[in-house]
């Protein structure tokens, strides 16, 4: 907006003659292009700017509209050009409205002295008794929400991420407030101490206070109908709406929160969903979803997860308060109405199914069902890995990335098999042969952290785990040796399987979303605490750098643990040795599909087809089952799978 001038009094007259009104006509400056004749019906109060009123705006429909104000009340505000400010019910106070900005039919907007738009608000994640908390501020990042939340036996790192937060805060700290270029404001009960980025729609909201709604005009945020929310930031590109509740929440890019569903302290990062249920204290990480009613997700962390209807948790044992948390590690799903008791943690890509009245700990089975039987926890190792869901999770997450805001902040490593997962499946393997041969052939149930396991699926499973263990190092082995294998060159293939310049850990941690190994964690902890990294950005560029360097780590790990395995190292195969490994890869990954097919064909026989040609014969229920569901053949994901066999 152009620099301020005082009004003519051939303007004053005009608008005075409008049913315009001010305290202190001197108090008003305009810019070049300001028109009189658009604004009617107008209290001025304090100072107050004004841009050109000489262009139009759209609203709903493609309708549009003479930019202006009238019938309102404005106090200390700064009006861009070409802006439609109009049925102001109560008044909109102390903020910036950016160019081409639409805020209409509206109760009051208003900033108050010294807001501080959300940021520096402590959202009590994960465990609801407290000692997790994490302050929020508007450009967190799941990494950066991670250390806060999950790393506390480091006082000084908590401490100085702690520190960076509360410099943030005071710099966003104002009396204005920010209304974005583009955006559009309409039907508002109230929005007290509310930043609203650019190309925003706000439209139909009940109440907003204290928060910022971070937006873009390539990933405009919207914040829709009947939606309360206080102590908030969501950022670009979500959508909260349908009577949304959020109380101290943080709402990451691409998610989607809506139909009734309510949260408080909690934190929902990168694409995730929810609806219709309740959330209290959790850190939802990127592609957490519930979509159903009486689904309550209480007092723990989730990446990748997906509750099905009336998935319930309990944190409170009615002794000291509800002081217990989960742990829900990557990939994992709940079944229809089931429950878990916490304190219990759950591996990768583990499905539970059924009520659990005891805690258990499956940190190291990942692929395991964990389903109910007379009262006890009975868990089928490996059981998901050769599940069609798995292969398709694996594939979808990335093609569902929502996000389109100019920088992505959370990191995201979309790998099903990783050093983070495999690790584990070697532990297991090592876990359930030991369990094996400890017990006796007349046992048919051996318990372990809670959980039961039927004696005789202990060395299949730890067979299913070897074997799905050497398809993964192979594969990473045989796709870093392509090229060279290509050209026979045994020499280009060792250099080739050189270790490299990778980061080398024998666990990996999932930070949010992102596979790392626990020494590059580490690293990033310990220049945060040197002081090296001094601001929430810095930390987030060295997430971005950490991410960049999987292929890296990745490769590093895998190199140590063919070796450790086969005695080997990667760089002294022999291209023969390498021809018998490529045999070996087709057999044990021709044999993975054939698995996974067989589970996706179960979803065409003749169960599958019960309800179809209801009115018909076997005929017609076949011929409505093809038309409705088609055919295994033609189907999209079975196609894709045969090309792999091919």
């Amino acid at each position: 907006m152009a620099a301020g001038l005082p009004l003519t009094s051939k303007q004053i007259a005009c608008l005075k003659a409008a049913g315009c009104s001010s305290s202190d006509w001197s108090q008003i400056s305009v810019s070049d292009g300001f028109r009189a004749d658009r604004v009617r019906n107008t209290h001025f109060s304090g100072t107050v700017r004004i841009g050109s009123l000489t262009g139009s705006v759209t609203v709903t429909g493609g309708i549009e509209l003479p930019a202006g104000i009238h019938d309102a009340t404005i106090v200390d505000c700064e009006i861009g050009d070409d802006t439609l400010v109009a049925r102001i019910g109560g008044h909109l106070a102390r903020y910036c409205v950016g160019d081409g900005a639409v805020v209409t039919d509206v109760g009051t907007i208003a900033t108050r002295e010294g807001a501080t738009f959300g940021n520096c608000v402590e959202a009590e994640t994960v465990n609801e008794g407290g000692g997790r908390e994490v302050t929020l501020f508007a450009e967190l990042s799941s990494q950066f929400a991670y250390l806060m939340a999950m790393r506390r036996h480091s006082s000084a790192l908590v401490i100085k991420l702690q520190e960076m937060v509360s410099t943030y805060a005071e710099a966003k700290a104002s009396n204005m407030g920010q209304i974005g270029p583009g955006t559009r404001i309409a039907h508002v009960g109230q929005m007290v101490d509310v930043c609203v980025g650019e190309a925003a729609e706000v439209v139909g909201t009940s109440r907003l206070e204290n928060g910022t709604i971070l937006s873009e005009k390539g990933a405009a945020t919207h914040v829709g109908a009947g939606v309360v929310a206080e102590d908030f930031i969501i950022a670009e590109g979500a959508a909260v709406e349908d009577g949304a509740v959020l109380h101290t929440c943080y709402v990451g890019q691409g998610t989607r929160l809506g139909k009734q569903f309510s949260a408080e302290n909690s934190l929902f990062f990168a694409n995730c969903e929810g609806f219709h249920g309740e959330a209290c204290s959790i850190f939802a990480g990127p592609y957490t979803v519930t979509h159903h009613k009486s689904t309550l997700l209480i007092a723990g962390i989730y990446s990748f997860y997906n509750a099905g209807s009336g998935t319930n948790q309990s944190n409170h044992m009615y002794k000291l308060g509800p002081v217990h948390q989960g742990v829900i590690q990557r990939g994992t799903k709940n079944g229809s109405f089931s429950y878990m008791r916490w304190p219990t943690v759950v591996g990768p890509f583990c499905v539970i199914i059924g009520k659990h009245l005891n805690n258990f700990d499956i940190s190291d089975l990942p692929f395991s069902y964990v389903t109910e039987e007379h009262g006890e926890s009975l868990l089928t190792p490996a059981m998901n890995m050769h599940t069609v869901g798995t292969v398709r999770d694996g594939e979808k997450w990335p093609t569902r990335d929502r996000r389109t805001a100019s920088q992505q902040r959370d990191q995201i490593r979309f790998e099903v098999y990783s050093p983070y997962t495999v690790a584990k499946m070697m532990r297991a393997e090592q876990v359930l042969m030991e369990l094996y041969e400890s017990t006796a052939r007349d046992v048919e149930q051996v318990r372990y952290k809670g959980v039961m396991i039927r004696r005789l699926m202990l060395k299949r499973s730890a067979r299913s785990y070897a074997e799905g263990v050497e398809t993964y190092l192979r594969g990473e082995l045989l796709e870093r040796a392509a090229e060279a294998l290509a050209r026979g060159d045994e020499a280009a293939m060792r250099r080739s399987l050189q270790v490299g310049d990778g980061v080398y850990s024998d666990d990996w941690a999932d930070v949010g979303g992102l596979l790392m190994p626990r020494e590059r964690l580490v690293q990033i902890e310990s220049r945060i605490v040197s002081g090296e990294l001094t601001t929430p950005a810095q930390v987030d560029e060295a997430f971005a750098a950490a991410c960049q360097c999987y292929p890296l780590d990745e490769w590093a790990w895998v190199y140590r643990a063919w070796h450790k395995r086969h005695g080997t190292r990667p760089d002294e195969l022999s291209l023969s040795d390498v021809t018998e490994l490529i045999a070996a890869h087709s057999k044990s990954t021709t044999t993975q599909v054939k698995k996974v097919l067989a589970d996706a064909e179960k979803e065409f026989d003749e169960v599958a087809r019960f309800g179809y040609g209801a009115d018909g014969d076997k005929a017609e229920q076949a011929t409505d089952f093809k038309a409705v569901r088609g055919s295994f053949a033609e189907n999209s994901f079975v196609r894709q799978m045969q090309e792999h066999l091919e």
